[in-house]
Parts: structure tokens; sequence; C-alpha cells
């Protein structure tokens, strides 16, 4: 199937991606415009996987202020370089991440940054439920951890599901972003301020 400019323009509204990165999508997945999409997210994320290790010295403090003042949010995501901290690509980034942080309220970046007194309070709690409702001791144990892991999703920004988008966790969208501007960045640490909280 041939490939048309108003096919790339589609693709590339879509996703951000350049012209010839669309172009090449396109034709990888016979033109189907969702495969596409699919087929750049995964090169993106595996090229974001390769910057991993680089170091991230430059980037910006963000902030979100909602409803009417009564919520507000600073997040600090480092980059590479001062030339990709200014690009509006990263400033509309850390925007996102921090509005995502207004809505979500996460209590940690990653999960080695969860209080462990949290996790094993939530561990006693799951594995009274199911001696409560009758199941057996080996079976309590997977179980308990099936339920920690989903309980990390909802309190870890990486693992959160994009309130944007909730086909991608933040780190996904985190790692397009990195495949797109070609440099390693990091959600450093965050600050969210609730009236009455």
């Amino acid at each position: 199937m041939e490939i048309t400019a108003k096919m790339v323009k589609e693709l590339r509204d879509a996703t951000n991606a350049g012209m010839m990165d669309c172009k090449k999508a396109l034709a990888e997945c016979e033109a189907d415009l969702e495969k596409a999409k699919e087929y750049l997210r995964k090169k993106g994320i595996a090229s974001a996987d390769k910057k991993a290790d680089r170091t991230t010295s430059q980037g910006l403090v963000g902030s979100y202020i909602h409803m009417g003042g009564k919520v507000g949010v600073l997040v600090e995501v480092a980059c590479e370089t001062d030339f990709v901290a200014r690009t509006d690509d990263f400033q509309e980034m850390v925007h996102n991440i921090a509005m995502h942080i207004a809505a979500a309220n996460p209590v940690a970046v990653t999960r080695d940054e969860v209080d462990p007194s949290l996790i094993e309070k939530e561990k006693e709690i799951y594995a009274a439920q199911m001696r409560e409702e009758g199941k057996p001791e080996p079976m309590i144990e997977k179980i308990v951890e099936g339920k920690i892991s989903k309980f990390y999703g909802e309190i870890v920004l990486l693992e959160q599901k994009y309130v944007k988008d909730p086909d991608m966790t933040i780190e996904d969208y985190l790692k397009s972003v990195i495949g797109k501007l070609g440099e390693n960045m990091q959600v450093k640490r965050f600050s969210r301020f609730a009236i009455g909280a």
C-alpha cells in the first residue's frame, strides 16, 4: 500500500515523532496507523532504555496549581543539557507530570522511595483480609504479593497510569519523550500541597 503525505502527517500529529520515523513506521506496519503508533512508542522506549545510564545534571523545576489554589505541585525533572531543558517538548512534559501529580497524588517517585513500614502495614491488612475470607496460608502470600504490586502501581509516580493517557504509565510517557528528544531524563523529586491535607 502507498504511504501518502497525509498519512505521515496524521501519524506525526498523533505521536510528535520525526517525519522520516513516521514514514518508516507506516512502511513497517503496512500503513496501519494504530500499529505504526505502537511501533513508534516501542522504538522510543527502546532508545530511552539505552540512554538510562547517562548523567542528568540540567533540567527544570515545574509547578502546577489546581482548583483555584487548593492543590499545588512542584516537580524537579532532570535532563542532560540546558538546550533540551529549554525546549517546548521538555517544558510541556514537566507541566504534564506536575498536573498528573496534582490529580493522582503519588507518595514517591520510585518503589525504592516508598516507606517500608507503609508496605508492611498494607501486607498485614491484606493478609488479615485473606484469612478472614478463609484462604489457605500458602495462597495468602501469593495473593498479598499481587495486591502489593497493584498497590505500588497506585502510589508510585512512575508506575501510575498517566491521567492524560491511561494506556501508558508515567514511566512510558517519560520514555516516549526521551526517545523523541534523545536525552536521558529523570523525575528527581516532587512536593504536592493541598489545603487541609
